[in-house]
């Protein structure tokens, strides 16, 4: 039990003794003093005055005195204003920070048999294209929280849906059969999720153009802006101004009602876009020839893929397909429509109504039959219920699909699926680099093969500059230049609130200065020196100290922090938050820098004063390592 849950215990038994009445966990308050206060925790009086009916100092007392008399940790109280600060002894830190350092698995909690089963969602790549840097946010937060999830004593199961099917896989496969003259990926050097996303690059430039010229043959058909002469920028500032304090006037609002209504013309006609929509009724009907083509990029794409996994140290236990899971959900909503659970208008397009949740119809399936998202996540989440007895589902998807997940769940729900009010969507923000926003489709996004690499690259010229590595064979170093990348990389994207969105500056994640991976790292790097050390001057470390010794205020300070690390545990998995577990790590790493620089360890004269010291740097090591781990940072021994 921890001494939270220790005191809270005395708390209830003293006010059952002391007022001879009941009260329950959220009466009986603990909490962790404030620095500015002399204590360790703080018992929250004010709730319990009208059991006591006395003032806070003497029911602070009263309680206080019960406490030290029947817990042997406590060592002194002090009660200002409604807040009783219990003193734990200086014994019960060493003998804590004794037990810490044998413990490896120090902050987690262990599965057990009955263990609820998590299964959490993350990466949903499309193989249209390469994973890019809002990929890796994703992945790195859904990895993560795997991780912490396992670490609070669930069963966890990590899945993927590759999303392998719809228009934009037939946009790539279409340009090329136009443009590529039977290129592959080892005729032209290239991992195949690259060749196919070049491929959907060109689809829509060859688009842009259909599009424009649909556009200048149809304009005079457009009364409002026949003799328009540069209609893009003209559709761009009336959109703008529609969203303006200004708005438009009567004139400007038939103008953008004309442009919207030719543009989208434009887009729905373009020979281009007909050709992928008819590959795509072709591939549904299981054409031999669209599915062969299809087939065998898909493959191009998953290799790739692996490799991208492989460089970002993610994984998965059971990927799903949505060329596998739409089949299910159209088989679904059509069993739905029979039921009357959704309707089908004069076009033939199925809808379910939502209006009685506060939200709008939704489309379930076009009037050509073919699936949208909605339907292969319905098809989805039915085969991983099949597959998995889920006590919780978590999709790790971007808070620009709130509204997706809202009408997923409440669809599941009118299917008569029990388990469909129960699904976590984990909307987390966007990230972009300095310079602003990617777009896939016009190639601007920033290739995560490519940002890992520079990532490398860029921690193996600070390295040599700085010296880091002397010493180091070619190999030992390469492993370490990784080590520092990923840790940097991993760490500034984790460390930011998952549901805030971010800029990601790799100069700045990478320094070994600050609230960086790499600088939590050599800290860890540095706690395994000194052992290194100690054994290179045949100084023994003995686990076993003094409970006896005096600690100061630094080394009480730490004590503490570690101690608190399975409330850091506990909480980041409450609140589905890597950052906590984030910042915790640096703000420890921080305050051992701090008692490195002023405490002797190795030169330090009184033996029982040095073990002590051994033994708080071996736990902070630990403590820093399944910190690290839960966010999926490796932490090297040397550095």
């Amino acid at each position: 039990m921890s001494i939270e849950n220790q005191l809270r215990s005395r708390l209830i038994t003293a006010v059952k003794e002391l007022y001879n009445q009941d009260i329950n966990e959220k009466q009986a308050q603990v909490q962790i003093t404030r620095k500015d206060l002399k204590g360790d925790f703080t018992i929250v009086v004010f709730p319990l005055l009208k059991i006591s009916k006395k003032s806070p100092e003497d029911t602070g007392i009263e309680i206080g005195e019960y406490i030290k008399a029947n817990e042997e940790s406590v060592a002194a109280y002090n009660i200002v204003k409604g807040f009783l600060n219990i003193e734990l002894a200086a014994d019960y830190w060493l003998n804590l920070i004794n037990e810490i350092a044998l413990k490896d698995q120090f902050g987690y909690v262990e599965a057990k048999e009955d263990s609820p089963l998590m299964m959490i969602e993350y990466s949903s790549p499309n193989t249209n294209k390469p994973l890019h840097l809002g990929h890796i946010r994703n992945n790195l937060l859904g990895y993560s929280l795997s991780r912490i999830a396992t670490a609070n004593g669930n069963k966890v199961v990590k899945t993927n849906i590759v999303n392998d099917r719809g228009i934009h896989i037939c946009k790539s496969m279409l340009a090329w059969k136009k443009w590529g003259e039977g290129i592959t990926p080892e005729s032209s050097g290239k991992k195949g999720d690259h060749l196919v996303g070049d491929f959907y690059v060109k689809f829509d430039k060859e688009y842009k153009i259909e599009i424009a010229q649909i556009i200048a043959d149809k304009l005079s058909d457009y009364s409002a802006i026949k003799d328009t002469e540069d209609f893009g920028a003209l559709h761009k500032s009336l959109k703008a101004k529609k969203k303006s304090k200004e708005g438009l006037n009567e004139v400007e609002a038939a103008q953008l009602e004309a442009c919207d209504e030719l543009a989208k013309y434009a887009e729905n006609n373009a020979p281009l876009i007909l050709e992928a929509r008819e590959m795509l009724r072709k591939w549904e009907a299981k054409d031999e020839e669209v599915y062969a083509d299809w087939k065998m990029m898909n493959e191009w794409v998953y290799a790739g893929f692996d490799v991208s996994y492989k460089k970002l140290g993610v994984d998965f236990d059971k990927i799903y397909y949505e060329s596998d899971t739409y089949t299910v959900g159209r088989d679904m909503v059509l069993g739905g429509l029979e039921k009357g659970t959704f309707n089908k208008r004069e076009d033939g397009s199925v809808w379910v109504d939502l209006s009685d949740k506060g939200l709008d119809e939704k489309l379930l399936l076009r009037k050509d039959g073919t699936s949208v998202y909605m339907t292969q996540d319905i098809g989805t989440a039915k085969l991983r219920f099949d597959d998995y007895d889920i006590d919780k589902m978590v999709y790790v998807v971007g808070n620009e699909q709130d509204y997706h997940f809202k009408v997923l769940s409440l669809v599941l729900d009118k299917l008569g699926f029990n388990w469909g009010k129960d699904l976590q969507h984990f909307s987390y923000g966007m990230v972009e680099l300095p310079q602003g926003k990617m777009k896939s489709r016009e190639g601007t996004v920033v290739d995560a093969d490519d940002l890992v690499d520079a990532m490398v690259n860029t921690a193996r010229d600070m390295s040599k500059e700085l010296g880091k590595l002397d010493g180091y064979t070619d190999e030992e170093a390469e492993k370490v230049y990784k080590m520092i990348a990923l840790g940097a990389l991993k760490y500034f994207i984790l460390k930011v609130d998952p549901r805030k969105n971010m800029t990601f500056n790799p100069e700045e994640s990478i320094d070994f200065n600050g609230n960086t991976g790499p600088f939590i790292q050599y800290t860890h790097a540095r706690i395994q020196s000194i052992f290194r050390k100690a054994a290179d001057q045949g100084v023994t470390v003995d686990e076993q100290l003094n409970t006896s010794v005096a600690i100061d205020e630094k080394e009480n300070n730490l004590i503490k922090m570690i101690s608190n690390f399975p409330n850091i545990v506990a909480e980041a998995g409450k609140t589905y938050s890597p950052a906590v577990i984030a910042n915790y790590a640096y703000d420890l790493a921080k305050e051992y820098n701090q008692f490195y620089h002023d405490h002797y360890i190795l030169t330090e004269e009184d033996k029982d004063i040095m073990q002590m010291r051994f033994v708080l740097s071996k736990s902070v090591g630990k403590t820093i390592k399944n910190a690290m781990f839960l966010l999926g940072v490796d932490v090297p021994e040397k550095m």
